[in-house]
């Protein structure tokens, strides 16, 4: 996403992605990546940037930081990025603590031809004037620039060790103050469970955590400003309501563990055409005959299944949705257009924002600022 939501003449650019698979194969898919990116910065040539990562460093982090290093290196010295004289990199690197690690990974990037950029210090509650290029990892609570959470862990009793949680940052560009935050939300653990009720209990979980950050950033400690809420929420698609449609001519056929009698498979086939199957589901698989359904017209007949989002709708908006869903996409370097069988193809990662937040933009409607897509 680009815009001029600050000010006439100044481009903000906001960027979210889970960059998780990037260290698993850093040779193919992060060359790949950053070579997109570069594209997308040149495209809209930026004056304030804003790159949020969910997943930095992998899956395995230990093993994986010597790319982290080469990753953050690249971003900050690349002669695709050399007009941009400022940075500030804020790395959750703490992987060791099952308490506070996120894997979150902020990155902002001003241009030299930006004056007076200032960013919020939430310990001494001023601004202070942005100058040189910063990094700042490992553990990010003592970092005054920033406040960080992790999800308490009965937010999400299932997973052992979740990583879901949010960093915020505060900026002030032309005099237009608002707050920047990263998020990650809560996965679908099984596809079998989140297809048995509508809304799914994986959505409720969302929503919890969701409403837990807007409740913590309008409170009444510092000032309130306009927000974008912008990374990976894991919103997916209402699975009953999807598969009902998507096998609306199926039969549905039901396997259960010989041990424990467990439903581990749901197979839909159609009624004629020699029983084709046409839906596979279990925990981890959500196999689909058809694609297309998800790309065509970038997957716009689903969006009526796109609900999560719904439940914030007096505080929290977004532009429109104009390209195909976002996840899984392949991480085989090769067939990165395709989706994996894992999950139904969802918007997980998306850009919201503060009722401000898209006044600021309406405003180019009269001409004093601009924000296209």
């Amino acid at each position: 996403m680009a815009g001029k939501a600050a000010a006439p003449g100044t481009a903000v650019l906001l960027v979210t992605a889970n960059v998780g698979s990037l260290f698993d194969d850093p040779e193919n898919l992060q060359k790949n990546w950053l070579r997109e990116f570069y594209q997308v910065v040149h495209t809209h040539k930026p004056h304030f940037m804003a790159l949020h990562c969910q997943e930095f460093g992998g899956k395995n982090y230990e093993t994986s930081m010597s790319h982290v290093d080469k990753f953050v290196k690249e971003l900050l010295s690349s002669d695709a990025m050399k007009e941009y004289n400022r940075a500030r990199v804020y790395l959750d690197e703490n992987f060791k603590s099952q308490e506070h690690f996120t894997a979150l990974g902020s990155f902002y990037f001003l241009h030299e031809s930006l004056k007076n950029i200032y960013q919020f210090d939430f310990k001494a509650k001023k601004y202070k004037k942005v100058a040189g290029k910063e990094i700042y990892s490992d553990t990010l609570e003592s970092t005054p620039m920033l406040e960080k959470e992790k999800f308490p862990q009965d937010y999400f009793p299932e997973c052992k060790w979740s990583r879901k949680g949010f960093v915020r940052t505060r900026w002030c560009v032309a005099d237009c103050a608002f707050d920047l935050v990263n998020i990650h939300l809560f996965h679908d653990a099984s596809n079998l469970v989140a297809w048995e009720t509508s809304p799914s209990v994986y959505s409720g979980i969302r929503h919890k955590a969701l409403g837990y950050v807007l409740d913590r950033i309008i409170d009444q400690r510092f000032e309130k400003v306009s927000y974008f809420v912008f990374g990976d929420f894991n919103f997916r698609l209402d699975s009953k309501s999807v598969v009902e449609t998507l096998c609306t001519q199926a039969t549905m056929q039901t396997v259960r563990a010989a041990d424990t009698n467990e439903v581990v498979k749901l197979i839909f086939r159609e009624s004629d055409n020699d029983r084709k199957v046409m839906l596979q589901l279990e925990k981890k698989v959500f196999h689909y005959f058809n694609q297309e359904v998800f790309r065509d017209n970038n997957g716009t007949a689903l969006l009526e299944f796109d609900k999560e989002l719904s439940v914030f709708k007096d505080r929290l908006y977004e532009l429109d949705i104009s390209f195909p869903p976002s996840y899984p996409y392949s991480e085989d370097s090769g067939q990165g257009r395709q989706y994996m069988n894992t999950r139904c193809p969802a918007w997980c990662d998306r850009v919201l924002m503060s009722p401000s937040a898209r006044e600021l933009i309406l405003k180019g409607e009269d001409g004093r600022a601009t924000f296209r897509r």
